[in-house]
């Protein structure tokens, strides 16, 4: 997949890693292609039950390089970064059938930011933060989080902080809802990795029903949402997984899921 993103796959768990330190994850367009195909076979891979998105150094990712960029607005092709790279990045990471998280090292900033708020869980560093970026670079937002954001955060909030971009430290993350936990940043990668490889143990399947529900569900109707509970539900309910949870309820035993 190339030294700009790291792929390894244990006991269920995919780690993808961004690999670009020296320029704090900086996205460009080698790291945008590996990590869009790298995301694509992680969600198709059967051995992979769940996934964490992290990165190497101090940063998480800051965004588009924008040395790249600046020198690709010369031939008006910068902006097809959004369709070709982006958008398939973050709908690899929302529609893949099982659980990512993502473990935020450092900063995450513009597209970083988006890759993150993507993700089903949001593990951060206490030295780490946010910003969206995009208005600063006088840009509109992309990578979902125009989407994603106020789902988080609600339609207001997510409003104050596309137009006024600043820094959004752990502490306020958490509080806002952005971050599902803040831990040390010298624990962040085992915090992380404990947290993924939980989900990469449990039912695979009513993850990926759960994950699909609540993406349905923020677009349609209660009574729709209900048609799909109900679809989804029987899905999950004929899984092995399922009939091993009460197996093992019953005799009062900790189940053990294959994912499937």
């Amino acid at each position: 997949m190339g030294d700009t993103v790291l792929y390894e796959v244990s006991d269920g768990l995919a780690t993808i890693t961004l690999n670009r330190p020296d320029a704090m994850n900086a996205l460009d367009t080698a790291t945008k292609v590996a990590l869009r195909d790298t995301l694509r076979a992680a969600g198709t891979d059967q051995g992979v039950r769940a996934v964490l998105l992290t990165a190497a150094g101090r940063a998480f990712c800051v965004g588009q390089d924008l040395k790249e960029h600046i020198s690709s607005l010369a031939d008006g092709k910068a902006m097809s970064t959004v369709r070709e790279h982006y958008n398939p990045i973050v709908t690899a990471i929302t529609t893949m059938p099982k659980p990512v998280v993502a473990g935020v090292n450092g900063i995450a900033a513009g597209a970083g930011a988006g890759f993150a708020f993507a993700a089903d869980y949001r593990v951060v560093a206490d030295t780490a933060g946010f910003n969206t970026s995009f208005a600063g670079v006088a840009l509109s937002a992309d990578s979902g989080t125009s989407w994603t954001l106020p789902r988080l955060i609600g339609h207001g909030r997510a409003a104050d902080l596309l137009l006024f971009p600043r820094k959004v430290s752990a502490e306020e993350a958490l509080q806002l809802g952005i971050a599902n936990v803040v831990v040390p940043a010298e624990s962040l990668a085992a915090e992380a990795t404990a947290i993924a490889r939980r989900l990469a143990q449990g039912p695979t399947v009513a993850y990926a029903a759960i994950k699909a529900s609540l993406a349905y569900g923020a677009g349609h109707s209660l009574g729709e949402t209900l048609e799909k509970e109900d679809e989804l539900q029987n899905l999950a309910g004929a899984s092995e997984d399922h009939s091993i949870a009460v197996q093992a309820f019953l005799k009062k035993e900790q189940p053990r899921y294959v994912g499937r």
